[in-house]
């Protein structure tokens, strides 16, 4: 069977692959995430998982029955990417875009052995209601927002703000549980490994 290794320094992707019971090894693969002129958000996201996956094969040097998991999540207002907050001041004003609306979540899991590379990418769509006077404000200094794209973690605190959501939560979190399986799959690595 093929030894998995997730390119991703992600907690929460180490949690939802420990979750279905597959086993692997981290490992970091650094790569250029800046988008390309013009790049659609989901194209963008299927490029990143590729490239990691590709770029963390790459580290292990043939080795033999590798396989290395990419994965990559962007939130999307408008078909503008909204990325992980600079400061206080640019998370409040996504939060503040986020209110009461709806968003994409698009997150691409791609898998690469020596002879194939396979992704697929799930949307998903996300409703806030609308936040109440100091909310973003009392959100933000909890630190949560910090280093998430989009300024918030549905598996975290911004839960309440959730009010619906259409498609895959797990990939809202990081990870598309039910694609990356059929893909492990494809790849000779079953899952519910004891």
């Amino acid at each position: 069977m093929a030894t998995l290794h997730l390119a991703s320094g992600s907690p929460r992707r180490r949690e939802l692959l420990a979750q279905i019971g597959v086993p692997f090894v981290t490992l970091i693969a650094s790569i250029d995430e800046t988008a390309l002129p013009d790049e659609p958000a989901q194209r963008y996201v299927e490029r990143l998982a590729r490239e990691k996956a590709l770029a963390g094969l790459a580290t292990l040097e043939r080795s033999a029955g590798a396989v290395v998991l990419g994965a990559d999540t962007a939130v999307v207002l408008d078909g503008r990417i909204l990325g992980k907050p600079n400061d206080r001041a640019d998370a409040l004003s996504t939060l503040a875009a986020l209110s009461g609306r709806e968003h994409e979540v698009m997150t691409a899991v791609a898998l690469a052995a020596t002879d194939r590379v396979e992704s697929r990418v799930v949307v998903s769509r996300v409703r806030f209601r609308p936040f109440r006077p100091g909310e973003a404000e009392a959100y933000w200094a909890t630190g949560e927002p910090r280093d998430k794209a989009g300024g918030y973690g549905i598996q975290g605190l911004a839960a309440v703000f959730v009010s619906q959501l259409e498609g895959s939560y797990s990939a809202v979190v990081g990870l598309p549980l039910c694609e990356t399986a059929q893909l492990l799959e494809v790849f000779g690595i079953p899952c519910w490994q004891s």
